[in-house]
């Protein structure tokens, strides 16, 4: 299984190292030692404490509408940019350290009232998604 050095586990999660030390001096995360003695977070037990993480993030920014949806993928982040022409206009959205861009028609970004700094949530629903993996396959 692989292993993440803290700096590494920090960039992964979109926080500090400092946060990471503070997770794992606070049991929250657990942490061993590398061959070369480095301190080490368990690549499984990380996806974990992400997932729970983002559980938890997902609940301050939940939907309110009581719709049901089969679109599992939601980003909620800020609107940074609009850049609009008479038919279509290009918003992108800052959530967390991802940027998403959508393309949409003009009249629906005026509808949404999408300018920067307002709230928004992207919601993607793809049939097809592309997996990659550094250092290519095994």
């Amino acid at each position: 299984m692989p292993q993440f050095r803290f700096s590494e586990a920090a960039k992964l999660l979109g926080v500090s190292d400092d946060t990471i030390r503070r997770w794992v001096d606070g049991g929250q995360l657990a942490a061993a030692r590398d061959a070369a003695g480095r301190k080490v977070v368990d690549g499984a037990q990380l996806a974990e404490f992400s997932r729970r993480q983002a559980a938890r993030n997902d609940a301050a920014a939940a939907d309110s509408s009581g719709l049901g949806r089969s679109a599992r993928n939601r980003f909620v982040g800020l609107v940074t940019e609009v850049t609009a022409d008479r038919v279509m206009a290009q918003v992108e959205l800052q959530c967390g350290p991802h940027r998403v861009v959508s393309l949409m028609s003009t009249e629906a970004v005026a509808e949404l009232g999408l300018e920067p700094g307002v709230l928004a949530v992207a919601v993607v629903k793809a049939t097809q998604v592309i997996v990659e993996t550094p250092g290519g396959s095994r």
